[in-house]
């Protein structure tokens, strides 16, 4: 399965990097049969940025008051009349475990 160390090539910046034998062995466990195609800081970029995504707009809040306590909250819809908004904690405390 898992042998020595490979060095590979990131397809985002071309840098080099390291994959390791221990590596290797963790993405065959979890049934992964490609290896990574870019390197870590590549990656952890890539997943700051929402999966790549980070042309997508921002989520439009709206405020509201919690049916519940009373606390004022942002919700990313718009409140209507004749349904009760809950902040998040109230909202946890609905749903059933």
């Amino acid at each position: 399965m898992a042998g020595a160390d490979k060095t590979l090539t990131c397809r985002e910046c071309g840098s080099q990097f390291v994959f390791t034998a221990g590596e290797q062995e963790f993405y065959s466990s979890r049934g992964l049969l490609n290896e990574p195609g870019r390197c870590p800081t590549c990656r952890s970029n890539r997943r700051q940025t929402r999966g790549g995504r980070s042309d997508r707009a921002e989520r439009q809040m709206y405020p509201a008051v919690c049916a519940t306590c009373g606390a004022d909250t942002q919700v990313p819809f718009q409140p209507r009349q004749d349904r009760p908004v809950y902040c998040s904690d109230c909202f946890a405390k609905t749903k059933p475990s």
